[in-house]
């Protein structure tokens, strides 16, 4: 049975059950006079989220739009296997995202460079193209019509350049996708997004203080879920990708070891865990880890150090 949790204002997240693990990944419905789905997850998640929307009253004629934060497998994968099931609704994604949707070659192929191609597919399932013809795409200041309420675009390119968030003119919320990082309601521990090869400090946290300038009601996660605490996570998303970043470049200059500069980006950043037992630091290493491990964080805050080094020298 799907699980779907209340966020306010007529926004419900939909479990996604992603690794088969609950509370990791949400898509969300808007209810709206064209309901909305933001997210679809994975292509391993498509029954989970189909069933949410069943669970929620959202038949296959029913859904008006589907909009995605980025093109990342955990949030667009299964864009292509979904929305056959739903023949009304029309995909929107950002200008530079929306080729890599009807054609995803590369953009599987780069998920293979960072997992590996046989934990990439154990992980996201199949990537199904999307027909141009069902798809719209998007710049920043876009606004998707809903009918009695709309979606904003406001671009976030720090995480990738096809990021998006969206502002919620019915809840005040904002759809952060992985701007902000991972934040599991049950562990409350926010970790950075740094994934290569696109991960960009300055316009990261710029993206982080555009969006405090919204004043949104709530933070809505894409891991996971809604919060409240707008000025307290903002602030402290900017500090952890700021700390982050030192502790990388301050462990390249004694070596050039991933592993090496992988274990001393865990060492500088255990306190930021303060465990509470047991099933609280099993949650830690295991969702967190699947969601934004710690390697492919380092990676992605070396690739943005070397991009760096490279226009800084002459």
């Amino acid at each position: 049975m799907a699980r779907t949790l209340d966020a306010g204002d007529g926004v419900t997240a939909i479990d996604t059950e992603m690794f088969g693990r609950e509370n990791v990944t949400s898509a969300y419905l808007v209810a709206a006079d064209r309901p909305t789905l933001v997210e679809t997850g994975s292509g391993n998640d498509v029954q989970q989220v189909r069933a949410g929307l069943e669970a929620l009253g959202v038949g296959p004629e029913d859904l008006a739009h589907i909009v995605v934060t980025h093109i990342h497998l955990d949030h667009a994968g299964g864009v292509g296997s979904l929305a056959p099931h739903f023949p009304r609704a029309t995909v929107w994604v950002h200008e530079r995202g929306a080729p890599h949707l009807a054609d995803p070659s590369r953009l599987v192929a780069s998920s293979a460079r960072v997992f590996g191609e046989d934990r990439m597919r154990a992980m996201f399932g199949p990537v199904e193209p999307l027909p141009q013809d069902r798809m719209r795409s998007v710049v920043d200041g876009d606004e998707i019509d809903l009918g009695d309420r709309s979606l904003r675009v406001v671009s976030t390119p720090g995480h990738a350049s096809h990021h998006v968030a969206l502002l919620d003119s019915g809840s005040g919320g904002v759809f952060v996708g992985d701007a902000l990082g991972v934040f599991l309601p049950d562990v409350r521990i926010l970790r950075p997004a740094t994934a290569p090869p696109e991960f960009d400090l300055e316009q990261a946290v710029a993206d982080i203080r555009r969006l405090q300038k919204l004043e949104p009601s709530r933070i809505l996660f894409s891991h996971f879920g809604p919060a409240g605490e707008v000025e307290h996570l903002t602030n402290l998303a900017i500090n952890r990708l700021r700390r982050w970043t030192s502790i990388v470049e301050a462990a390249v200059a004694q070596t050039q070891d991933i592993q090496e500069i992988v274990r001393m980006l865990r060492e500088g950043t255990a306190a930021e865990l303060n465990p509470a037992g047991k099933e609280r630091m099993e949650a830690i290493s295991d969702r967190y880890e699947l969601l934004s491990s710690y390697q492919m964080n380092a990676q992605g805050i070396l690739r943005y150090l070397r991009g760096r080094q490279d226009a800084e020298t002459p």
